[in-house]
């Protein structure tokens, strides 16, 4: 499972030309999940997400977390993290999971994310067309993989 974590002040996610979902000061991730994934994998990425110390204290050290600071999550799908543009020009998503298993471990880390973590969620639409709109602080943008390989 892969994920893009970037520090907002505010993010949102527009489906068919109206605003679906709305956070303010938090984070925005964009969440891949691979054809080998399993819940180990959300436990893991929602985990580290959720204690990631991204956020500045008070002496400007970035030393918070999102539970430090009570922040908000607004989670994207976004299965192109696993595109592979090693050969030619055409990306191939074949390490990406089939769209049902990925929005079932989508929907599972979301879960964690808000049940375990205590994390206020909102969401994109699986399988829609979105655009997203989001300030981002610093800039700080991490990027995460369940399987540790960056």
């Amino acid at each position: 499972m892969r994920a893009v974590v970037q520090r907002v002040s505010s993010a949102s996610v527009d489906v068919a030309d109206s605003i679906v979902r709305r956070i303010d000061a938090g984070v925005l991730i964009y969440l891949g999940v691979g054809r080998s994934d399993t819940e180990k994998d959300a436990d893991y990425l929602a985990e580290k997400i959720a204690n990631l110390r991204i956020f500045e204290d008070h002496e400007g050290k970035m030393n918070l977390s999102l539970l430090d600071r009570q922040g908000q999550a607004l989670i994207v799908s976004q299965f192109t993290l696993y595109g592979d543009s090693r050969k030619g020009r055409r990306p191939s998503f074949t390490d990406a999971a089939p769209p049902e298993e990925g929005e079932r471990l989508f929907k599972y880390f979301v879960e964690q994310m808000q049940n375990k973590w205590k994390i206020a969620v909102e969401t994109g639409i699986f399988r829609e067309y979105m655009i997203v709109h989001s300030v981002n602080e610093g800039p700080v943008t991490m990027l995460l993989d369940s399987s540790k390989i960056f």
